[in-house]
This record gives structure tokens, C-alpha cells and sequence, in this order.
């Protein structure tokens, strides 16, 4: 990572005119589940048009309720600044087609945590945007490099991990690859202030640096209640009471979910070794169904929310 990148003021990302410290006027999000429509929640209050697409006329249309559900939130709230929710929803639209994200200056994939699904995703993306146009993974764990050997301009990509839920989390990290302008990745830093979180920037590695060390804390958690040693309530207090963490980590995991949980586990123990190998338990929670809140049981029984 350079020292002293560029001044990013200098080099608006696409047809998105930015100034330092502003979020792109126009923002792309490819995939408007979960993830997907936190990030463009937060872009939208932050000024943003932004643009969600995804694969079907149904998915489209059910993100756009999701987006526009979590902005009344918002506005009931009063945490949507003096936008009003009629405001907002005019700067959000919803797309089948990748076309539609031909003006933006940035667009963030939120598809699946599968490499080669992002790989197709995100030349189809790259295939549509400006020249000067940034593009982003909001990939948790796979190779910012391994993803950028596909495209045709590494250098105006990077990674932008946000976090679960992304209204209520702080935290984004900028996953900088070998190819990434530190011009930009400058100006994603700026981009994470704009809407209202804090950036931590790490370089490309399996896991990064949240990935890593959440899963570790995970995968040592389940293992524990495999083998008796605390309940899963109990195993989560000692972590929420001793050590302040906001969530206990099995409950984390549920809400993650536990196949994206495996998912991970798999990348990082073919990546790092045998101190990531998923658990039995884990891999016997997944082939039953049990993939935490999304499913309505996971290591806790979830209600309707």
C-alpha cells in the first residue's frame, strides 16, 4: 500500500462526478439480498442514486422492498437526516440487466460467496462500466487477486467488505489487491466515511484480516459444543460478558449462517491448513437444514422476524 496515493478528488470514479470525502453520485449493487440491500441502504442515505440488480423480475423486485423497508426504518428513526422517505425511494431503482449500471461510478457485487459466481458476475459488470469506474467485491473471504486475474481492469478493483447488518455495523474493510490503484483505494476510504462507517484496509489474503479471526473464534466455539464443554448459550456469555463482544460467536454464526459459515471454513482450511477444518458438527447442521435465523434454526430456534 503507498504511502502518499494521489489526491482522489482528482479522478472522479466514472460518470459519477465525487468530490473528497462523498459518496459516488451514482452507485451500482449487483444482488439485492441481505447484504445486498444494506449496502444500498447506506449508499442511499449517504446521497446516492443507486441501482440494485439482480436475476430475476421477482428478485428485483423483492429487494427493492427490502431496500425501501429498511429506509422507512430509517426515517422513522430519525437517523435518515431530513430526506424523507418519498426522497429516497426516487433515488432507488431495480434492474434485471447489467446495463443498467452504465453510468455508475461504483458497483458493488454482493452475489454468493462462490468463486465462480463472482467470477461471472463480475465480468459482466466490468463489461458495461466506464473506463474510470470502480468496481468492488463485498466477498468475506476469496482472493481480491484470484478475482481481479479475471478482469480486464484490475486496477479499478478492490474489495469492500461490509458487515451483518450493514445499517446497525461500523466497520468496512478495504481489501486492497496487488493490481489496486492507491488512488483508489484511497478514495474508498473516503467512500466508508461518507456513509457514515470506519474503513480498515488490509491487503490481499485468505480470510483478510475480520474473516481470519472470526471464524477461528467460530470454529473453536463449535467445536466446544461439540465435545460438551458448555452449552451454546453459555459458550456465547462467556464471549458477550467476559470479553465484550456484541454477539457470542455461535449466535454470530447463526445469523451469518451456517452454510456461508462452511463455506468460508472450506476456502480457509484448503488456503491455510488444517486449523480452519469445519467441525463435524457444522458440516452436520448444514446437510440437515439447520443454516441458523435464515432457516429458523440454527444453534438457537429462531422466530418469524
Amino acid at each position: 500500500m503507498s504511502a502518499h496515493p494521489e489526491d482522489s478528488s482528482s479522478r472522479p470514479a466514472g460518470g459519477a462526478p465525487t468530490r473528497s470525502g462523498a459518496a459516488p453520485a451514482v452507485v451500482g449493487v449487483l444482488g439485492g439480498g441481505r447484504m445486498g440491500a444494506g449496502i444500498a441502504h447506506a449508499f442511499l442515505l449517504a446521497g446516492s442514486r443507486v441501482t440494485v440488480v439482480e436475476r430475476d423480475p421477482g428478485a428485483a423486485a423483492a429487494a427493492g422492498d427490502r431496500v425501501r423497508a429498511s429506509l422507512m426504518q430509517s426515517v422513522e428513526r430519525g437517523t435518515a437526516g431530513d430526506r424523507s422517505f418519498a426522497e429516497l425511494s426516487a433515488a432507488l431503482a431495480t434492474d434485471t440487466d447489467a446495463a443498467a449500471f452504465a453510468d455508475a461510478g461504483l458497483v458493488v457485487e454482493a452475489v454468493p460467496e462462490d468463486l465462480g459466481v463472482k467470477l461471472d458476475a463480475l465480468r459482466r459488470v466490468e463489461a458495461v462500466l466506464g473506463a474510470d469506474a470502480a468496481l468492488a467485491s463485498n466477498t468475506s473471504s476469496i482472493s481480491i487477486d484470484a478475482l481481479a486475474a479475471a478482469l480486464e481492469r484490475p486496477t479499478r478493483f478492490l474489495g469492500l467488505h461490509f458487515f451483518n447488518p450493514v445499517p446497525a455495523s461500523k466497520l468496512v474493510e478495504i481489501v486492497v489487491g496487488g493490481a489496486t490503484e492507491p488512488a483508489l483505494a484511497e478514495a474508498a476510504r473516503d467512500w466508508v466515511a461518507a456513509i457514515g462507517k470506519t474503513a480498515v484496509s488490509v491487503t490481499d489474503s485468505p480470510g483478510f484480516a475480520s474473516s481470519r479471526l472470526g471464524l477461528a473464534i467460530g470454529l473453536e466455539a463449535i467445536r466446544m459444543l461439540e465435545e460438551g464443554v458448555a452449552t451454546a448459550a453459555d459458550i456465547d456469555a462467556a464471549m458477550t460478558l467476559g470479553y465484550k463482544h456484541p454477539v457470542g460467536p455461535l449466535e454470530l454464526t447463526d445469523l451469518v449462517g451456517l452454510d456461508v459459515r462452511l463455506g468460508i471454513a472450506e476456502y480457509l482450511h484448503a488456503e491455510l491448513g488444517d486449523r480452519f477444518a469445519p467441525p463435524a458438527l457444522l458440516r452436520r447442521m448444514v446437510a440437515e437444514g439447520k443454516l441458523g435465523r435464515k432457516s429458523g434454526e440454527g444453534f438457537y430456534v429462531w422466530g418469524e422476524s
